[in-house]
């Protein structure tokens, strides 16, 4: 279907592995979900293993990707100029972000951020020991990002999107779930509120983070591919997906071709995995249309 671009053999800091995906990747792919951590910018802990625009590069390279959204890590704090950074080196053509800020920013910050290619706001929120951001922050700061047209991204345990459902569902701003919403399984209670909010046409979903989401690990980490197989058969118009690299959590790094080979394992139709992996994210984060070359992508 369409144009694609093969991946190459080569190894990539921060990942398992050097040969390319068996899935080959549709011309325009889009990684939804990775972090930069570059020894230029001051971090707020004292070793972070280096990450860079470089780095990556080679993983783009390895796996067949031309657009990117880089996700602030909290790390940084609210200093999103690593961030920014980034962007600019891959071209705000081909590069969106995603900032940490609390409520005290200014119109003005925002609206530089918005010119620098942010395009939502992140909030972390598992341990409140090392959280930059707080739940009571997300409707306040929705309010503020609502006139650029950015999103809320949540990485947040999957109990608080139970009891904050009712605050989710009254943000003027579209919902973004990291990593699956960390839904274990589709009998959680946290499953129907995240489909309704997708269904009412305000979230969206990351397939992302398999070896985040499971108790039972590799090779094809079958619980998690249980989740994602089940939003593809339910939402596959509000699912992007991404890599996560560095893979900042193990430390064991995972392989990312086998990641991406994943995604061939959860969408195997080739028409549904160009919806996840372009059609949407053009959508979601204003990446500039691709030209369809068959009449089968032009309907994706």
């Amino acid at each position: 279907m369409g144009t694609h671009t093969p991946g190459v053999a080569q190894a990539v800091p921060n990942s398992s592995g050097d040969a390319p995906p068996k899935t080959l990747a549709p011309s325009g792919a889009s990684d939804c979900h990775i972090h930069i951590y570059d020894p230029r910018f001051p971090a707020n802990v004292e070793k972070i293993r280096a990450a860079t625009v470089s780095d990556y590069r080679l993983l783009q390279q390895r796996i067949g990707l031309e657009r990117t959204v880089i996700v602030q890590p909290r790390n940084y704090g609210v200093d999103n100029s690593v961030t920014v950074d980034a962007i600019g080196q891959l071209g705000i053509d081909r590069a969106r972000g995603i900032a940490v800020l609390r409520p005290e920013v200014t119109d003005a910050q925002l609206d530089r951020l918005d010119a620098g290619g942010i395009r939502g706001i992140r909030f972390t929120l598992a341990d409140p020991a090392t959280a930059v951001v707080s739940v009571d922050m997300i409707e306040p700061l929705a309010r503020r990002i609502a006139r650029l047209g950015w999103h809320v991204q949540l990485n947040m345990p999957v109990e608080d999107i139970v009891r904050n459902a009712a605050m989710l569902a009254r943000l003027p701003t579209r919902i973004v779930f990291d990593h699956m919403g960390k839904v274990p399984h589709t009998a959680h209670p946290a499953w129907p509120i995240v489909l309704g909010l997708v269904e009412k046409g305000q979230a969206w979903v990351k397939i992302s983070g398999a070896y985040i989401n499971t108790e039972i690990g590799p090779p094809d980490y079958p619980d998690a591919t249980r989740v994602a197989q089940a939003y593809v058969q339910a939402i596959p118009e509000r699912l992007v997906w991404g890599s996560d690299w560095p893979h900042p959590g193990p430390k064991v790094k995972p392989d990312d071709a086998h990641l991406f080979d994943l995604l061939a394992l959860w969408a195997p139709d080739e028409s549904t995995r160009h919806r996840i992996l372009v059609t949407n994210p053009q959508a979601l984060y204003g990446f500039a249309p691709t030209v369809p070359s068959s009449p089968l992508e032009a309907r994706a």
